[in-house]
């Protein structure tokens, strides 16, 4: 379309009512942020002049006609996408939307098992049934790395009737697996893709990350633009590559979720974040490869530390590497990646993004600083220097394939008691035990929960992984359905 991508037509609008100052007998109830003069105080009062709700010229995220249409169609020129929706619920909203506009109840859907929680809860909202394809496994870092395109064509070949395909561009850990050929395989079985592209909202913007999802033909794809992109915290986007997908049927699936008060701090955040990103991207990534590569090889001087590139992952050639995201595994150190973070955040005012129990990562976008990233190597280094290097203990990644008695959904609305984990051998499941790492459940709801799955959780709690998903936190009982 070549739009000027020098406009942000919302953000000019709530500008001009900013500066317009009127009179606000309407809501919210802290009238520019006079009842609420703390909050004021600490964050600017033009931050709660934005806080606007229903007000004339700023446009409707649910039936936008003016400002927010504009701003949401430079968005899908930017990302390549046909049509574009600003979300403010976070890109689960948008995952969950693509799943409740390809499937109905009973509908299958394929999707990796190493699959974000929001793609589990859209399950259960649209009563699509799972099939699983089980996602490959870096033995060394001990992270998933991705399903391939002959694992996906194996489950189409036995799932015809499936409605959809999901992938997954790139993990949290920045490894994608081969998109386009993934789209194509999906696509040969008359299936659209659908991409939970939370961690990769900047790869477009720059040739040296994998492909994006609308670069890949992939036909919907959600992405969060706060984690990557530069907008505010819970704003996301929904893009529509295809024109074999019903926009108007997406608005009203997405009428379904949608606040009827949504913020236009956020809206806000969203044009502006995607004007610097057309304008500017390309030079500030540029910037940030060449700052996180000199700190990949400041650490890879290190003794006991190894942080892998591109070129680690590529070798096999079925894997591309987000080099943005800056993982380090630790275990020569003797350490696990929960006990680096603890020393970096209490020794060092260091937080990171996420530890497993043989790495750390820390995420490197567009607002870094070269003293963020030499503060973060010269801590490194320092507990590299006092680490007593025992003996982390491996634990065998085992990929369980748990016998699927029941939708998701028809789990989640059954009735449930509390079980001893050592007592839920031949249970149902009636919620999601998923520990990191891998980052695969290792059962979800409906399914068998067997003896050797049992062990495996007891052998991940005696290693004090982070176990996630359950209602208990040390996974002391697990909610199974009453039978």
């Amino acid at each position: 379309m070549n739009l000027d991508q020098n406009r942000t037509p919302l953000f000019d609008a709530v500008k001009y009512h900013v500066k317009r100052n009127a009179i606000p007998l309407q809501i919210p109830g802290h009238k520019h942020g006079y009842g609420l003069e703390e909050y004021r105080e600490f964050v600017g009062e033009n931050v709660l002049k934005m806080d606007l709700n229903e007000t004339r010229g700023i446009d409707l995220i649910w039936d936008p006609i003016s400002v927010i249409a504009e701003a949401e169609k430079l968005l899908a020129d930017s990302l390549g996408a046909k049509h574009a929706y600003f979300l403010i619920n976070g890109t689960t909203s948008g995952v969950q939307a693509m799943i409740l506009s390809s499937c109905t109840p009973g509908d299958k859907i394929i999707l990796p098992r190493n699959a974000h929680k929001s793609i589990f809860n859209g399950l259960i909202l649209s009563g699509a049934n799972p099939v699983y394809v089980q996602p490959e496994i870096d033995d060394y870092l001990g992270i998933v790395t991705g399903i391939t395109a002959d694992g996906l064509r194996e489950a189409i070949d036995q799932n015809r009737d499936a409605k959809a395909v999901m992938a997954i561009n790139p993990s949290y850990y920045g490894v994608a697996s081969e998109l386009a050929r993934i789209v194509e395989t999906a696509h040969r079985g008359c299936m659209p893709v659908l991409v939970d592209e939370a961690h990769g909202t900047h790869m477009g913007f720059h040739p040296h990350f994998p492909i994006s999802a609308m670069a890949a033909g992939a036909d919907m794809s959600a992405a969060s633009l706060h984690k990557t992109g530069g907008s505010m915290t819970q704003s996301s986007a929904l893009l529509v590559g295809s024109s074999k997908i019903n926009p108007s049927y997406i608005k009203q699936v997405l009428n379904l979720t949608y606040s009827s008060s949504p913020s236009y701090i956020l809206l806000c955040s969203l044009d502006v974040a995607r004007k610097q990103l057309s304008v500017n991207g390309r030079q500030m990534l540029d910037r940030i490869l060449a700052m996180v590569n000199r700190t990949r090889e400041e650490i890879n001087k290190i003794d006991g530390l190894f942080a892998p590139d591109k070129n680690y992952f590529e070798k096999s050639g079925k894997l591309s590497f987000d080099e943005t995201k800056l993982l380090v595994s630790v275990q020569k150190l003797g350490l696990t990646g929960y006990e680096v973070e603890e020393i970096l955040a209490k020794d060092y005012n260091i937080l990171i993004e996420l530890a497993d129990m043989y790495n750390i990562l820390a995420v490197i976008s567009l607002g870094e600083k070269e003293e963020f990233l030499q503060s973060f190597v010269a801590a490194l280094r320092d507990i590299a220097d006092n680490a007593k290097r025992k003996e982390v203990k491996r634990i065998e990644t085992i990929q369980f394939s748990p016998e699927v008695v029941m939708p998701p959904r028809d789990a989640f609305f059954s009735k449930k008691r509390s079980v001893p984990l050592e007592q839920c051998a031949g249970e149902i499941a009636g919620e999601m035990v998923m520990v990191y790492p891998p980052g695969i459940p290792l059962v979800s709801m409906g399914e068998i929960i067997t003896a050797d799955i049992i062990d495996y959780v007891k052998m991940l709690k005696a290693e004090r992984c982070t176990i996630q998903g359950t209602i208990d936190p040390i996974v002391d009982n697990i909610m199974v359905l009453d039978r």
